[in-house]
């Protein structure tokens, strides 16, 4: 796929504003379809999501088990099936060598990002954080490349801590500003327990603050951005709901021999009629 470069510039150009006041939620899309619901619900960006590609692969995530041409094949679907800015979930950005990290960031610009977030994790049990001087390095190449890029590509830093157990929040925040100095124009550490450490988190750093909305009902877009979360991801939230709701219909009528889970889906011509949309501009 080719995008048209005014077309990616505008989505470029749109994605940077949004960042600059006030707060909005950016939900993560796992396929063409899904990018295509959520098109016309009145978001204005879409990030992708490594959870919901890998598990519509039938693998675990952040294992280290979907590659870079997957992941950018899945971000240049997503892409075609929306008109929004689209952001990518770069994982560490593929690669021992922060030269492979910067020839990520050129290659997801070349699938038609706008954005893309580079994470410190490892994808190994043992030691799944990288020591912090390799992770500069690594947000710093990103950067780099992005500066050559012919439009803002907004290289979002992944402070990994609290997502793998790791309930540092001095170290998180040390490597967030770390990044921050390397260039990095949102800082992300997903998985922080709750609006006051979030607070935390923004008040300690000088970039845009992308939050992941957690699993509490408590948790609402109205206080994380009352905590200064300029950005508000979903993560693989929307992938693990669709998942679930397979899982219960499956079971109901593996167990039951009922097939009540259809009186709460969409019409077929509900989704042909979705599906069909381009999506105008906004």
């Amino acid at each position: 796929m080719s995008i048209d470069r005014a077309d990616q510039s505008d989505r470029a150009d749109r994605f940077a504003r949004l960042h600059q006041q006030g707060s909005f939620v950016i939900p993560n899309p796992w396929d063409a379809g899904t990018a295509r619901l959520l098109t016309g619900l009145g978001f204005a960006a879409l990030a992708t999501t490594s959870g919901g590609l890998a598990f519509g692969a039938a693998r675990a995530d952040g294992a280290n088990l979907v590659g870079r041409d997957e992941t950018l094949a899945n971000v240049a679907a997503i892409v075609a099936a929306t008109s929004l800015p689209v952001s990518a979930d770069l994982e560490n950005g593929f690669g021992p060598e922060p030269s492979d990290v910067a020839e990520t960031i050129r290659r997801a610009a070349a699938a038609g990002a706008v954005g893309g977030s580079v994470e410190d994790a490892t994808g190994m049990p043992d030691a799944p954080i990288l020591p912090l001087g390799e992770a500069v390095r690594r947000v710093r190449a990103a950067v780099l490349a992005a500066a050559e890029l012919p439009f803002p590509f907004l290289v979002t830093a992944r402070a990994d801590n609290f997502f793998h157990g790791r309930a540092d929040l001095p170290d998180t925040i040390r490597r967030l500003r770390a990044y921050q100095d390397a260039g990095a124009h949102v800082l992300y550490a997903p998985a922080l327990p709750g609006p006051q450490v979030v607070a935390q988190v923004c008040a300690a750093v000088d970039r845009p603050v992308n939050v992941l909305a957690g699993s509490s009902s408590a948790v609402t877009v109205e206080r994380l951005a009352a905590a200064g979360a300029r950005r508000i991801s979903l993560g693989s939230a929307l992938a693990r709901t669709a998942l679930s709701a397979t899982l219960a219909a499956a079971r109901e009528v593996a167990d039951r021999g009922t097939f009540g889970f259809a009186e709460r889906t969409l019409s077929y011509p509900e989704i042909n009629d979705m599906m069909d949309r381009t999506g105008a501009k906004p």
